[in-house]
């Protein structure tokens, strides 16, 4: 039986091209997942795994849970742990993939490449110490919040599957053991090229630099400094990503050079959380001691971050030293503006504004102080202003709201759109339901006391995160107040 399944994922549609086992071996130690004792598939992302050109009814059962445990390997994979750096609360050390193994890249039907990762599937060289594993709950909570990230349109890695390992994780408490099958454009990291720089090999950084342009930049690969494009690129890339966050309430919190991936991808959902009431001081992660990546923090933290990268790539800019800063500089200087940009037109869209003002970031910043000295939740005040509901919330309480409503009301007037299409735009860009903290803690105490219909149930609704209806309902209500003072951790 055990034979026929695993020969059943052996054939399940894997179709591997592991391009960056083919860079030079200073970028990553061949690594097999180290075996576990009884696999038990947890959840299976059929929808993902049919974009990916793999057959879910090969992999849903026994064959499955072989592959996504590090029991089995499908063809064509070439099992490896990468080596990065990165600074960690700003302190830079030397890391690797302590407790993931990439199997390979996934080759869809569409031409997408796609890294396959199991994530919690062993000690490998870059361990530090650690046991390589993985608990059940941070493996969970991983796959429920990248899909709702997602369905929000935000660019991400996806969760393929979690797996228990039928073995104990020792962290505070003895935890169940799982495994993540993580899928992601890519794992480049910043801190990857932050490896890359501090090696003694002088042509690491190039290397990286050509692969992540045929990789990610193809297009790029034709301008007068293909490096410097990539920089401005990327500086792009996380600008439009980081007001994405912003515009949604996502506070990442542990947003390390290791955890900000060169692709423009959210990736490492340890301490992430969503905001209730809109504080830009908001901090849930555990280990945030000094508020480093509070909410507010996090496009200042991005640019400092790129900083980092743009350090590595400063060969590659220009032969004269002071020449390849000051092209780096300007690049810097430009994220500001290019993440000031992407959030202005995000918000004007949540506010039904369909022309630019010169006053509109007032206005915006305006609401955004109305709901921090009044405590208001954020994704539901922002999206009762579509509707009626705003008359009948907290908000309408409050004078100076009331104020600012006029205003708004008034800036509508002087645009070309109908009502019922700043309306309808509204309902677009300003989700009925996030992934509400407490509502994930519940889905996932139960499913850690094998009730999965509750985690079930959650995603569904996040899987349509604009739809309203009667059913949604309780998904949009904030934590009661004995739940706010709620606090995440890492999971390692």
């Amino acid at each position: 039986m055990k034979k026929a399944a695993n020969h059943a994922a052996l054939s399940a549609g894997w179709n591997f091209d592991n391009s960056y086992s083919r860079l030079a071996p200073v970028f990553f130690t061949s690594q097999d997942p180290a075996k576990v004792r009884e696999p038990r598939m947890v959840i299976f992302n059929h929808a993902l795994a049919q974009t990916l050109g793999l057959s879910g009814a090969a992999l849903h059962g026994e064959a499955g849970e072989a592959i996504f445990s590090g029991n089995a390997m499908p063809a064509g994979a070439t099992p490896i742990a990468q080596a990065y750096a990165g600074h960690q609360f700003g302190h830079f050390n030397m890391l690797g993939d302590g407790r993931a193994i990439l199997l390979g890249e996934q080759l869809a039907p569409d031409g997408g490449r796609f890294d396959i990762q199991l994530k919690g599937a062993g000690i490998t060289p870059f361990s530090r110490r650690g046991d390589g594993r993985a608990a059940l709950g941070p493996m969970l909570r991983e796959y429920i919040i990248s899909e709702a990230m997602h369905a929000l349109g935000i660019p991400t890695t996806r969760s393929l599957a979690v797996v228990t390992t039928g073995e104990p994780v020792y962290r505070e408490t003895v935890l169940q053991g799982a495994v993540l099958t993580r899928i992601a454009a890519s794992h480049i990291r910043v801190g990857t090229f932050q490896y890359a720089a501090m090696l003694a090999d002088k042509t690491a950084v190039k290397a990286l630099a050509d692969y992540t342009l045929q990789r990610h930049y193809a297009g790029l690969l034709a301008a007068e400094n293909p490096y410097v494009a990539l920089l401005d690129a990327v500086i792009d890339k996380q600008a439009s990503l980081l007001a994405q966050w912003m515009q949604v309430g996502f506070i990442h919190g542990v947003m390390n050079t290791d955890n900000m991936s060169i692709s423009g991808e959210t990736i490492d959902y340890g301490p992430c959380a969503f905001m209730d009431a809109y504080d830009p001081g908001t901090v849930f992660s555990s280990i945030d001691q000094q508020g480093r990546y509070a909410f507010g923090n996090q496009p200042p933290i991005a640019q400092w971050n790129l900083a980092r990268l743009a350090e590595t790539l400063l060969p590659l800019l220009h032969e004269k030293q002071q020449t390849a800063v000051e092209i780096a500089q300007e690049l810097l200087s430009g994220f500001a503006g290019k993440f000031r940009q992407y959030w202005l037109s995000g918000m004007r869209a949540k506010l039904g504004l369909v022309n630019a003002e010169e006053n509109d970031t007032a206005l915006i910043e305006e609401l955004c102080m109305c709901m921090v000295r009044h405590r208001l939740d954020y994704t539901n005040t922002l999206r009762d202003l579509a509707t009626d509901a705003i008359r009948q919330s907290a908000a309408w309480q409050q004078q100076d709201f009331k104020a600012w409503h006029n205003s708004w009301q008034q800036r509508l007037t002087r645009q070309p759109a109908t009502p019922q299409a700043a309306t309808d735009l509204m309902l677009q860009h300003n989700p009925f339901v996030i992934p509400r903290n407490h509502q994930v803690e519940a889905a996932l105490e139960a499913a850690i006391a094998g009730n999965l219909s509750v985690m079930h149930k959650l995603l569904e609704v996040l899987a349509k995160p604009y739809d309203e209806s009667t059913d949604n309902a309780p998904y949009r209500l904030p934590a009661p107040p004995s739940a706010q003072r709620y606090q995440t951790f890492c999971g390692t």
